[in-house]
């Protein structure tokens, strides 16, 4: 496998704006950020500012020193969120810069021999979310993952992370002075870029590419009149046939999350309208050859693989990280899982997963059939749910179960919640919504296309369709919400560019800029606790600033 990190490598690639490769002995080094007086030490007391003095200004410094920590405690906390979905656990919710919403797996529709993996982040990201916006996080780690062996541990794993370049300092809070037309245009002052590594077989990393540019928010048409042309400089061609692209897109899922209403109102009345319609996330997308992530690098042989994308966050000490975003089939955690399994079912790997009982009951005996036999009187299929079990921990026979695999030791197989795909599965001429379902056996659960329907087939398999093979006639109609509101694009990265407003009659309203402090830190918070810490911060320092206004009046007086 070392020959497999080597190859196409000549040292380390750097990422040029326009998209070519060029070879680079070092890796992108940022400077840290300048540091604020908050009144922990003072420049020299010189006019005025030498009247607060003695025990009085000792004491106002102190009072100073404590307005400061209640302001970094506030701008720590996090911003709470209007949305409902892709939010699916307590703990991650707070922290949506490293919030992990769909994971798509699909035989390259334009590149014979190639799979793309399109992974997304940062929830509900409304299209006027300036002045910050939408950036990754720079003190987190983006991994796909891909075991092919059947173990539940990763067997291939790509990990990206982020840097950023941010011009604007003190002067402006705009995130570009003029037009950009171009990643490296001096009008754009806040820009990202971002390296990628790779490890096979439980091999150390190893450096693939720096510097690659990110796409940045698209923030209208007036900063930025021809957005597919940063598009297209931010879809990078590597060494060994990779291709990979990270940065704004238009969000690809498409349902009405009034589910949550007692499934569509109790009687199917609120479906129809796309709750994501408008809203943006920030995408990586990956396209590499069969043979990197096969097992043995054989795809004929070995064309089942199973997919899931985790984020890892710096640790509060700064030694280490820790796991706090974990997805592979769609709405898993947020319908499946139970609340009280939310956080530790994203702290968990697909290799522990047959040893949670908790867990692997929630798929033999689940919440949503039973449900619907109390609202909508359809009786729930018998348990234990065995083609459940295919679907989500096993694979299903004959088509992507890891059991497939010719050189696989079948004993080391366990079961584990992962999105699989046979690369093998002859694509479709016209594929259908429903994937399997409809007969189309390249759409989901075997992978997942961007214009799978999946809430239409996870309804429909729930309700047993997967057990009868025919569809449920009283769920026929599903969410009502059939395709996705944007076109996606025929070429990698395949995902639709990003909204610049939000779709006239879309539910919901803007979402917050995606926190970029560790969830750890915010896990115990809650949106009243936000709300009355950053009013005494603000209240107390006005206080403050006030108090030493009139203390240096008086001592002029």
């Amino acid at each position: 496998m070392a020959e497999r990190n080597q190859r196409g490598r000549g040292g380390v690639a750097q990422a040029s704006g326009d998209g070519l490769i060029k070879s680079h002995p070092f890796r992108l080094s940022l400077s840290e950020p300048d540091t604020l007086w908050m009144g922990s030490s003072k420049p020299s007391d010189t006019g005025p500012s030498s009247a607060v003095d003695g025990h009085e200004g000792r004491h106002m410094r102190k009072l100073l020193a404590i307005a400061a920590l209640l302001a970094a405690v506030y701008h720590l906390a996090p911003v709470a969120t209007t949305a409902s979905s892709h939010r699916e656990a307590p703990l991650i919710s707070n922290d949506p810069a490293a919030d992990n919403t769909d994971l798509y797996a699909f035989v390259s529709p334009d590149r014979p021999g190639f799979v793309t993996f399109i992974a997304n982040w940062a929830p509900f990201s409304a299209p006027d979310g300036g002045p910050t916006f939408y950036p990754f996080a720079t003190d987190a780690s983006y991994l796909i993952n891909v075991d092919n062996n059947g173990d539940g541990d990763a067997d291939a794993r790509f990990r990206f992370q982020f840097s950023t370049i941010d011009k604007r300092g003190g002067s402006t809070f705009l995130y570009n002075n003029g037009p950009v037309t171009s990643l490296d245009d001096e009008n754009l002052l806040f820009r990202q870029t971002y390296s990628i590594e790779s490890s096979f077989n439980g091999a150390p990393f190893k450096t693939r590419v720096t510097g690659v540019p990110v796409a940045p928010s698209r923030v209208g048409p007036a900063s930025m009149p021809d957005y597919g042309t940063l598009r297209q400089q931010a879809t990078v061609t590597l060494p060994g046939g990779w291709r990979t692209f990270a940065g704004q897109a238009d969000d690809p899922f498409f349902l009405d999350l009034r589910v949550f209403d007692l499934l569509y109102g109790g009687d199917l009345s609120e479906v129809g309208n796309d709750t994501l319609a408008g809203f943006n996330v920030n995408t990586i997308a990956l396209e590499v050859p069969f043979k990197d992530v096969a097992l043995n690098e054989d795809g004929a042989k070995n064309p089942v693989i199973g997919i899931w994308t985790t984020t890892e966050r710096t640790k509060a000490q700064g030694n280490g990280t820790v796991q706090v975003s974990r997805l592979g089939n769609p709405l898993v955690n947020e319908v499946v899982v139970p609340a009280g399994l939310k956080d530790g079912f994203n702290a968990s790997k697909p290799s522990q997963d047959s040893k949670n009982p908790q867990l692997v009951q929630r798929v033999t005996n689940p919440e949503v059939p039973a449900l619907l036999e109390a609202i909508y009187k359809l009786p729930a299929p018998a348990t234990p749910r065995d083609d459940l079990v295919a679907i989500f921990l096993t694979g299903l026979p004959d088509l992507n179960n890891l059991a497939a695999n010719a050189d696989i030791n079948k004993a080391k197989i366990i079961p584990s919640e992962m999105l699989r795909l046979n690369l093998s599965t002859p694509q479709a001429a016209v594929p259908n919504r429903l994937g399997l379902l409809g007969g189309d056996n390249q759409g989901f659960p075997n992978g997942r296309r961007l214009t799978d329907d999946v809430v239409d087939i996870g309804l429909q398999a729930l309700a047993g369709a997967a057990r009868t093979g025919k569809l449920v006639d009283a769920l026929a109609k599903g969410d009502a919400v059939d395709a996705n509101d944007t076109t996606f694009s025929n070429t990698f990265p395949y995902v639709a560019l990003p909204n610049t407003t939000r779709a006239a009659g879309a539910p919901g309203g803007p979402a917050a800029s995606p926190s970029t402090a560790p969830a750890s830190l915010s896990s115990m918070d809650t949106s009243d606790t936000v709300a009355v810490l950053s009013a005494s911060a603000a209240g107390i320092m006005g206080l403050l600033l006030f108090a030493g206004w009139w203390r240096r009046r008086r001592s002029y007086s």
